[in-house]
């Protein structure tokens, strides 16, 4: 009987140990995966954070030539408008766009427009019609019978 309670608690202590080894197991493993993805979000933050120093540092060096490069056109802006202040001529260098005769015409036409005008307003109201108005009525609006020129000769 010793021997068969012997064998008893063998098989007891063997199932105890194999299920306390199971459950230490899985929680040793769940620990080891738990463990291995801090690593790994470690990683990964570590190399964002890589990642963005090296963006700033492109984006300081982006900004850098590009103030360089507005002040060189702020530059030459001033060079091209200090060049053409002083290469910009006189009036009485200045070249006219219309001839000689053709600007004492046109002053011409101005006076006389200005003369007429102001004749018109002297006059008071204008008792003549306009020059493409007819004196004499054409009798489109007159109650009389217009006779017909589109007939057909009925022969």
């Amino acid at each position: 009987m010793n021997i068969v309670i012997g064998i008893i608690i063998f098989a007891v202590g063997a199932l105890v140990g194999f299920v306390a080894n199971k459950m230490f197991s899985a929680n040793e493993q769940e620990q080891k995966q738990l463990a291995e993805k801090a690593n790994q979000s470690e990683a990964t933050l570590a190399q964002y954070k890589l990642d963005v120093a090296e963006h700033l540092d492109n984006s300081t060096q982006l900004l850098e030539q590009m103030n360089a490069t507005c002040q060189k056109a702020m530059k030459q802006m001033e060079q091209s408008t200090k060049l053409l202040q002083q290469a910009t001529p006189d009036e009485s260098d200045v070249m006219p766009f219309f001839s000689k005769e053709t600007q004492e015409q046109l002053a011409q036409t101005v006076a006389l427009r200005h003369t007429k005008k102001a004749i018109r307003q002297q006059e008071g109201a204008i008792t003549e019609p306009p020059l493409d108005y007819s004196g004499e009525s054409s009798g489109l609006f007159a109650d009389m019978k217009q006779p017909v020129t589109n007939t057909e000769n009925k022969e």
